[in-house]
């Protein structure tokens, strides 16, 4: 079994920084990729950004130029280092992270618990 664990929601201003991780820890032999994800009110769930083990960057156009996701193989953490920030970011932003626990078998997808990221003055 794996855990994913986020840390760094919160309420920030439009136009304001946020720093969201994810650790993700228990049998794991590689995760590719890793991810977030986010789902606003009524809304279905949407990805932001993945990025592979070696580095490979996949952004949603809305959030393109402002979001950066970064990884530390080594922590087995990811994070997203979210800029000029809109109120429309508004939503609990999941991570995601498709785990082998041996090169033998196919990844298996989990999920974090979700944190919640509010932009409003």
């Amino acid at each position: 079994q794996v855990q994913l664990v986020e840390s760094g929601g919160g309420l920030v201003q439009p136009g304001g920084s946020l720093r969201l991780s994810c650790t993700a820890s228990g049998r794991i032999f590689s995760i590719n990729p890793m991810g977030w994800y986010r789902q606003a009110p009524g809304k279905e769930r949407e990805l932001v950004a993945t990025i592979t083990s070696g580095g490979r960057t996949n952004y949603a156009d809305s959030v393109k130029g402002r979001f950066t996701i970064s990884r530390d193989n080594t922590q087995n953490t990811v994070y997203l280092q979210m800029n000029i920030l809109k109120p429309e970011d508004t939503a609990v932003y999941y991570c995601n992270a498709e785990v082998r626990d041996s090169p033998w078998v196919s990844p298996v997808g989990y999920w974090g618990q979700g944190t919640q990221v509010t932009v409003s003055s």
